[in-house]
């Protein structure tokens, strides 16, 4: 019978697309157990190297030109992290909805505000409004890597340093854990150095501390050292949120193709058992009435 056939074609329908959704997730599971591992290990060090540099800064006054704090910023580049594909949840919507607000709040108050995007969903979330980029970076969860990272890192300060930006920040999602993901905007330049300890009640360091080699010989290469790792760590985070986005995504839409399909087994059992009756129905009026 044609709405029989309808519900069967349906019911099969649904369980392929059931088939697909769990291999997606089992291997956004598989990724996101390397990514998480990745952005666990890394978070350590970044987040020490940044305080050992606050705190030469501090103590010795030490001056760099990523340390520049120019007053009130007036050129700013917005690096915006998304992923190239879609089926994540509310993991790229979140980051563009805010940033999109942020420029349209923002654009009119600097003098320059322009943007990068990393990952194709941001790119084109901006241009159907009407809005372009100075670039946009594809490929990050196949390709993430620090030398990646580095030479990004190398770009980006080096508009910082000839004067094009006086502030950069990065828009993304921070992971916490395979359901949880949280928006972060941060700024990386130029570098704070409010996370020294050195005056810390925790850690109550002299502030004469000897360096060897000078501080202003360690300080060069380990603010290039810091803000390579802290977009390796910005772009880290953002695709381990993303495996476990997807994850996230794939395993609820597993949940709920099984229970349609449930459903739909119950309406073809009922369409089915109706369809019967009408027929048993048919036949002894038949046999009656000869």
């Amino acid at each position: 019978m044609a709405g029989l056939a309808n519900i069967r074609k349906r019911i099969a329908s649904v369980k392929n697309t059931q088939k697909i959704t769990q291999a997606m997730k089992m291997v956004s599971a598989a990724k996101l157990k390397r990514a998480q591992d990745r952005i666990v290990n890394l978070r350590p060090y970044s987040m020490g190297l940044r305080t050992a540099i606050a705190d030469i800064v501090v103590s010795h006054r030490v001056s760099h030109p990523l340390l520049d704090q120019k007053g009130e910023s007036k050129k700013i580049l917005l690096v915006i992290v998304t992923s190239d594909r879609g089926l994540c949840g509310s993991f790229n919507s979140s980051i563009n909805k805010y940033a999109y607000k942020y420029y349209q709040e923002n654009k009119e108050k600097y003098e320059a505000l322009d943007l990068l995007f990393i990952g194709k969903r941001g790119s084109e979330f901006f241009r159907t409004r009407g809005v372009k980029g100075t670039e946009t970076i594809l490929n990050l969860a196949k390709e993430i890597s620090y030398s990646m990272a580095e030479d990004m890192a190398l770009r980006i300060k080096e508009f910082f340093t000839k004067g094009d930006y006086d502030e950069v920040r990065f828009i993304y999602n921070e992971f916490k854990s395979a359901i949880s993901q949280d928006l972060t905007s941060e700024k990386l330049l130029p570098v704070d150095i409010t996370y020294s300890q050195i005056d810390s009640e925790e850690h109550s360091f002299a502030k004469d501390i000897i360096f060897e080699p000078a501080p202003e010989a360690m300080i060069e290469g380990l603010l290039d050292k810091h803000f390579s790792t802290q977009v390796f760590r910005c772009l880290s985070e953002s695709v381990s949120a993303e495996h476990g986005a997807r994850m996230t995504a794939m395993d609820n839409s597993t949940r709920n193709a099984g229970e349609m399909i449930d459903k739909m087994t119950l309406t073809y059992n009922r369409v089915r058992q109706e369809a019967i009756t009408t027929e048993l129905t048919e036949i002894i009026s038949g046999a009656e009435s000869v």
